[in-house]
């Protein structure tokens, strides 16, 4: 079986709920994934962690994808974005301007106004935004929250952590990625709802 097929197989599993055909598919990309956010940002921690959010992405728009295209090329594409929208959102260039392809998915729009973060009204939203992922922080499980608690807060590496709790770093990347994902939800569904009662207008 060609590793696209491989790839597409995973996939249809994801699809059905098969978390783990997922994680093989993080587990087989994610090194060429930080390699390709690389040459956008050169700080390694950085680059992991928008590789995470990238496959978090991948992970929300999976019962959309039907194989048009190559998994990676999918992915490709995602990361690209991801590590454009990541730094338009803190002001920042990326290091290689010929990386986009043909496809960039990125919103000029939402990265305008991302970088509008000293407004009032910003910073009101983002206090809302810090106390909405504390509480799902806190609803986490044990595991997936002491794991999300030591890289984000407490800014370790990945290899920090898995000696600190004691198993393979591809289970703290596992574990980082589910909290993350439970994180990014709760912040969906708030979104969804209205921040801030529909006071806050983005």
């Amino acid at each position: 079986m060609s590793a696209e097929a491989s790839d597409l197989s995973l996939v249809q599993l994801a699809q059905r709920g098969d978390t783990a055909a997922f994680d093989a598919l993080v587990l087989r990309y994610q090194h060429k994934v930080v390699n390709l956010v690389m040459r956008y940002v050169r700080d390694p921690s950085e680059a992991e962690d928008i590789a995470q959010e990238a496959f978090i992405k991948a992970y929300r728009a999976l019962p959309r994808f039907r194989g048009d295209s190559a998994f990676y090329t999918w992915i490709y594409r995602i990361a690209i974005n991801t590590a454009k929208n990541h730094l338009a959102a803190r002001g920042r260039s990326p290091i290689d301007y010929d990386l986009d392809g043909p496809d960039g998915e990125g919103n000029p729009e939402l990265q305008a106004r991302m970088k509008d973060t000293a407004t009032p009204e910003a910073l009101a939203l983002t206090d809302e935004i810090r106390s909405i992922v504390n509480a799902a922080i806190d609803q986490l499980p044990d595991d997936l929250r002491r794991a999300i608690v030591l890289r984000e807060l407490e800014g370790k590496s990945y290899e920090e952590i898995a000696a600190e709790m004691n198993c393979p770093v591809g289970t703290v990347r596992s574990r980082i990625f589910r909290a993350r994902e439970a994180i990014d939800t709760r912040l969906r569904e708030v979104c969804e709802g209205g921040l801030g009662r529909g006071e806050v207008i983005g």
